[in-house]
């Protein structure tokens, strides 16, 4: 494995995190200039500086596991849903107006009615569950991370308020944790330095400083936003190289093959949580893959690096809305093209980490189709790996088998007879034949699709 820094790996990895908050590219990794200059501003120790900069690169690690929730209870799409809601104040018209527009807009007029009545007489019970999920969901990924638990508990209070009306936990002022603090603060910065500008963004973060923010941070960040260049930083297309540069150098860790393999496995629980119906899937298809790929020769090295883009092979649908990921019925043209395009995001979001660049390419072909009718870019078999064809063959294969919104389960049997169908086509030959192999001889590995 070529060397790289732990910022570089998580502050790609970030990016992933920003299209599942609907945010534009980069909202972590601005929310980490602006952070990270407010800690350097109060003097923080450059122990306390390497935790708060990977709070605020993994600040929504838990984001994932409210959206199929979202999408049910308020019949909307959570990509908007999630970007919109960082508006609001917490002030009842802005609650009512949010809730109105937001629910059920492509529902008919009674379902519509049903969801803002529930929404409005369960809605406190509501806003405690989704974030109660999100927010303890951050915290776990981040220790299996490897990171301490003041970082775990930064992302764990990412929505707390300074006034004690936030939550998961209602605390109030300095019971906070500091990192959560200076991470909101940063947060809502950028949003709104996005929407209206720097004029507005301040403005608006001293009308809330003692309700949702730390008065003092709130003062120590005017007196930031005084400092030659911060804002034309902030703004940059190059802001990746400057956060490079702000991790505390001494507190720098050589990244081992073992933490590669928790980082795959953890981005890959990031992705499955988005949805009821995804939960383990990349697991499975990291251990499929893994089988597939000894059976046919892959050297271990080889098949543990593969095993990797197996894990991350659907990062990209972080991006896709759970409207879509979850509908039940046949989708529509315009649907499917948005579910294409998680191949996509899959290979520019693994592409930002240089040691996972040929791992990228793999992992964002697993659509593709030996007879050039697959996407995103329609290769045909001479162009198609053979490390691609296996985390194909068992993403096919356990697409089938597990349980999907619009049917159940299929058993073994009727799996592969459905695969067989395609072979040659979509799948290669020699790699269905290892599959059907290994579901014979080695059916302690399936044990979820026993045949009825």
């Amino acid at each position: 494995m070529q060397h790289l820094k732990l910022s570089e790996l998580m502050s790609a990895l970030s990016y992933a995190l920003d299209i599942t908050e609907g945010q534009p590219p980069g909202h972590c990794i601005r929310c980490c200039w602006i952070g990270m200059n407010i800690g350097q501003y109060m003097g923080l120790p450059d122990d306390q500086l390497w935790e708060l900069y990977y709070v605020l690169l993994l600040k929504d690690l838990g984001c994932s596991s409210n959206a199929s929730r979202i999408c049910e209870l308020y019949l909307t799409d959570d990509l908007s849903f999630k970007r919109d809601f960082k508006w609001v104040d917490g002030s009842l018209p802005q609650v009512l107006r949010f809730v109105l527009r937001h629910t059920g807009n492509t529902a008919g007029i009674l379902t519509r009615f049903r969801a803002i009545s529930d929404i409005f007489a369960h809605g406190d019970a509501i806003a405690q569950e989704l974030i109660q999920t999100r927010c303890t969901r951050g915290a776990d990924i981040a220790r299996r991370l490897r990171f301490q638990e003041p970082v775990a508990l930064g992302v764990h209070s990412l929505d707390e308020h300074w006034d004690g009306h936030g939550r998961p936990e209602g605390l109030r002022g300095q019971a906070i944790p500091l990192y959560s603090r200076i991470a909101l603060l940063s947060q809502v910065i950028d949003i709104l330095n996005s929407a209206s500008g720097a004029t507005g963004a301040l403005e608006e973060v001293q009308t809330r400083a003692g309700s949702w923010f730390d008065p003092e941070l709130v003062n120590t960040f005017t007196a930031v936003a005084k400092e030659p260049g911060f804002w034309e930083t902030l703004n940059s297309t190059d802001i990746d190289k400057v956060i490079l540069g702000l991790e505390p150098g001494e507190f720098e860790k050589e990244l081992d093959e073992d933490f590669f393999d928790d980082v795959a496995e953890a981005f890959g629980q990031v992705v499955d949580a988005k949805s009821p119906y995804t939960s383990g899937h990349s697991a499975r298809v990291g251990l499929y893959t893994t089988l597939l790929a000894e059976d046919l020769g892959i050297s271990e090295t080889r098949q543990r690096w593969l095993k990797r883009g197996a894990l991350l092979h659907d990062v990209g649908k972080l991006g896709v809305s759970n409207t879509i990921l979850d509908k039940p019925g046949k989708l529509t043209d315009a649907e499917y093209e948005a579910v294409k395009m998680h191949a996509v995001y899959t290979g520019k979001i693994l592409e930002r980490v240089r040691a996972f660049d040929e791992l990228a390419r793999i992992s964002a072909a697993h659509h593709e189709r030996l007879d050039g009718k697959g996407y995103p870019l329609g290769l045909t078999a001479e162009f198609i790996t053979l490390e691609t064809r296996i985390i194909t063959t068992a993403d096919i294969f356990d697409a089938i088998t597990a349980e999907r919104p619009y049917r159940g389960a299929m058993p073994i049997s009727k799996t592969l007879a459905i695969m067989k169908e395609s072979v040659g086509t979509a799948i290669d030959p020699a790699c269905f034949a290892s599959l059907v192999k290994l579901t014979s001889q080695h059916p302690e590995f399936f044990p979820e699709t026993i045949d009825a």
